[in-house]
């Protein structure tokens, strides 16, 4: 692509100093070094206002250089993530949060998708995990992961139940699962005792345990022995996440020529 003129180019914007969220954007400007996608990080006062931010993202949409915006979320309660998501050009939205792509998720005829669920669905494949007529629940109702996620599956054909903080019998509803995405950011919320002999588990959430240890929604050490196939945390769902964003800067890229 760089030989014909076309280099692909991410901006990321980070606002304020969340110590989650800069470990995330340092390891996107890496990813990007290493694969060669030229890269702009913009990283603002905790004070920027509105109009500032949006100014930036109306910017970065105009600049040829740049293919993929992305806007490190949470961003701090004085601003509106809606308005700065809506102010992203589609095109350039490559964590597929604009409402645009998320109607072209739901009718299965996208550009882009959501990194995390896309992630999670390139590991499902990758372990030669069969979808179609499974039963999958997926705990957590977000619009960045629960709600894409239980989509995704859905076009895959599985049979999808989205369990949330309201859902009675989650215990029973998560042990119906063949595969079991926890999405919910409680830590080793799922355990051993809610998980069916053989699921698939996959453990989208990113937490700290009681010793300041990463963690995830999953009680790894008592759920691995009885699922049939489990992600880590750290190190599972993450890195998959972070490959989905440079795979939609390159689409991007193109889709912008």
């Amino acid at each position: 692509m760089k030989a014909e003129g076309n280099c692909p180019g991410l901006a990321v914007i980070i606002v304020g100093s969340d110590p989650a969220s800069q470990v995330y954007v340092r390891n996107k400007c890496k990813d990007c070094t290493e694969i060669g996608i030229y890269s702009e990080e913009y990283a603002l006062p905790e004070e920027t206002s509105q109009e500032e931010l949006c100014a930036l993202v109306q910017k970065l949409n105009e600049d040829k250089k740049i293919s993929g915006i992305l806007v490190q979320l949470p961003l701090p309660k004085h601003l509106d993530e809606k308005a700065v998501i809506n102010t992203i050009n589609p095109k350039k939205d490559v964590d597929a949060f604009h409402p645009a792509n998320v109607g072209k998720i739901m009718i299965g005829d996208y550009d882009f998708l959501p990194c995390t669920p896309a992630g999670v669905m390139e590991l499902i494949k990758e372990a030669h995990v069969e979808v179609s007529g499974k039963k999958c629940v997926v705990v957590g109702r977000s619009n960045i992961v629960g709600k894409p996620q239980a989509m995704l599956l859905l076009h895959s054909n599985g049979t999808v139940t989205i369990c949330h903080s309201k859902t009675k019998n989650l215990a029973d509803e998560c042990r119906s699962a063949d595969i079991l995405v926890a999405a919910v950011g409680k830590t080793k919320m799922i355990t051993a005792d809610m998980v069916k002999p053989g699921a698939v588990v996959i453990d989208v959430g990113m937490n700290h345990d009681e010793n300041g240890k990463l963690c995830g929604d999953v009680d790894f050490e008592h759920v691995k022995d009885i699922a049939s196939a489990i992600t880590p945390v750290p190190g599972g769902v993450g890195p998959m996440t972070r490959a989905i964003l440079m795979k939609n800067t390159v689409k991007a890229a193109i889709i912008n020529k």
